[in-house]
């Protein structure tokens, strides 16, 4: 079998791998130091009173660490006007629940939080099989005081802050000309994915911030939003790490019990040596 990519004796490649990893150490050096940047931020302490809708139920803000000094939020596009949750948040939260257990055993909560009703998430939550924290913030003032939420005057005005930009208004066609165009595109074929149309799918926004508590005080110490939580997508540092990469073309991804199933892989080679007994 052929291929156009380039191939090269071993000892050629480990000449060329050696000259990456020099980078990848760069890049981990890099990373390291961006972490301590984080953990450098000032301060700002929280002193809105928050309600949120919880299993346990009603609960503010310091409710949410669950007895931890440290509070990791991820902001899940899940709108009151959703049947379903985003798949874009969902395939990210499929990772929750392998690393709660270990954050939460190192003083730090890991939650989400979404303006969905709290039934809304209770259903979704048992679909997907997740036994992480979700906790619902509908008519609190939490999403949009941490822009991942925005009303449909602000949508309409141009008066969104997201990602730490100003954006330009919501027009008739989509969000802009690059994210959809008649009703067309990646944006709206999510939108047709949560039961929503663009206009109210686009009125969340996906996120995660951070938050400590001391002496009875909650700060708020980072947020990122928007390609900030790549290194948050547990597919995507595999995918960046295969052969062709991450090899996109539109939405790929689904719930992860929305794919066809897979026809059972089997060893070829383990085949020939059965056919040949």
């Amino acid at each position: 079998m052929s291929t156009k990519h380039n191939i090269v004796s071993r000892k050629e490649w480990i000449k060329a791998r050696l000259e990456l990893l020099e980078a990848e150490k760069g890049l981990t050096r890099h990373s390291d130091a961006l972490a301590r940047w984080r953990q450098d931020l000032p301060w700002v302490r929280v002193d809105k009173k928050y309600r949120f809708e919880t299993d346990e139920g009603s609960a503010s803000l310091a409710d949410l660490f669950q007895g931890r000094s440290q509070l990791l939020i991820y902001h899940f596009m899940f709108g009151p006007e959703y049947t379903a949750g985003c798949p874009s948040c969902s395939s990210i939260a499929d990772g929750f629940n392998g690393i709660a257990v270990h954050l939460a055993n190192h003083d730090v909560t890991l939650s989400a939080v979404s303006r969905a009703p709290l039934a809304k998430l209770k259903s979704y939550k048992q679909r997907m099989g997740w036994n992480f924290p979700w906790a619902s913030s509908l008519g609190a003032d939490f999403n949009f005081d941490f822009n991942v939420s925005l009303t449909e005057k602000q949508q309409r005005e141009g008066t969104v802050e997201y990602n730490y930009r100003r954006e330009a208004a919501w027009a008739v066609d989509g969000i802009g000309d690059s994210l959809t165009k008649g009703g067309e595109g990646p944006v709206a074929e999510l939108a047709a994915m949560t039961g929503s149309d663009v206009a109210a799918y686009t009125r969340e926004r996906p996120g995660m911030s951070a938050f400590v508590l001391e002496d009875g005080d909650v700060y708020h110490t980072y947020s990122t939003y928007s390609r900030g939580l790549d290194s948050l997508w547990g597919m995507y540092p595999w995918l960046d790490r295969a052969p062709k990469g991450r090899n996109e073309e539109g939405i790929w991804w689904r719930r992860h019990d929305e794919y066809e199933q897979l026809p059972q892989q089997t060893n070829s080679c383990c085949q020939t040596v059965e056919s040949n007994a």
